[in-house]
């Protein structure tokens, strides 16, 4: 088979500052205090994911989960390794990327679509399909920066499930809405699923993942720590059934 992500001895890092302004910076040198530490998010990761598989990534909070979506998205670079991608990306790995909050919703779906790869012309044939998934025609026409997150969540993923894309990436996106609104989504995912879309879904939801998911990767603290079958990942990261009400709840929906 081909395929669709091709990850390889990928590291990233990052600089913590520990002082904002320079007069603290300057105290802090001159009592020879740590003023900045650096951290590998991502620590020579690999993986190939192949096109039509969903895929699950797991992990602690902090574990380089974003980042790692950041990395195959393009929105950040490694700092060593490679990365390959096989057609248009699309997806949400953060609630609000990409709106403006000064302009409404009506507007935003538009400057989404556009920052998302769509023409002008494809963003007014799925128009009206985006803001009936969105569901949110009293505030259509107000700024975006008056939406809630559950809103922001809403009317983001609704633009990003109507890119025709080859991968799409969905980070926590769900977490924000609520059960009606995440029943709803988990269903499209499926339906992109079945269309033959690689699915990049990074989720806490064991109950989710089990149903969405063909195979699971856990990061811990920026290493990969595993990659295989889906049961062996949720219990690998220890998502027991300390969880699983509300994840078989909504994955009993779906």
């Amino acid at each position: 088979m081909t395929d669709s992500i091709v990850v390889e001895n990928v590291s990233k890092r990052f600089t913590k500052q520990y002082h904002r302004t320079l007069k603290q910076v300057s105290v802090a040198m001159m009592r020879r205090q740590q003023v900045t530490n650096t951290f590998l998010a991502l620590d020579d990761v690999s993986f190939r994911v192949q096109q039509g598989e969903a895929i699950g990534l797991m992990g602690l909070n902090g574990s380089g989960k974003s980042t790692l979506l950041k990395v195959v998205q393009g929105v950040m670079a490694p700092d060593a390794g490679s990365v390959r991608t096989r057609g248009r990306i699309a997806g949400l790995i953060a609630t609000g990327a990409g709106f403006h909050p000064q302009l409404t919703g009506r507007e935003n779906i538009y400057l989404n679509a556009a920052i998302l790869g769509m023409s002008e012309a494809e963003t007014n044939r799925k128009f009206d399909a985006i803001t009936a998934f969105a569901d949110i025609d009293d505030f259509l026409d107000s700024p975006v920066g008056y939406y809630s997150s559950g809103m922001y969540a809403r009317l983001g993923f609704a633009i990003a499930i109507h890119v025709d894309a080859d991968i799409f990436l969905a980070d926590e996106a769900l977490s924000v809405g609520d059960k009606p609104f995440k029943v709803k989504c988990m269903k499209k995912l499926q339906e992109i699923k079945d269309s033959g879309v690689t699915i990049f879904y990074v989720s806490h939801a064991a109950g989710s993942v089990r149903k969405i998911c063909d195979r699971v990767l856990v990061l811990e603290k920026g290493v990969l720590g595993f990659d295989g079958e889906v049961e062996a990942g949720i219990k690998y990261v220890k998502y027991d059934d300390e969880s699983e009400g509300t994840d078989e709840e909504l994955g009993s929906e779906i």
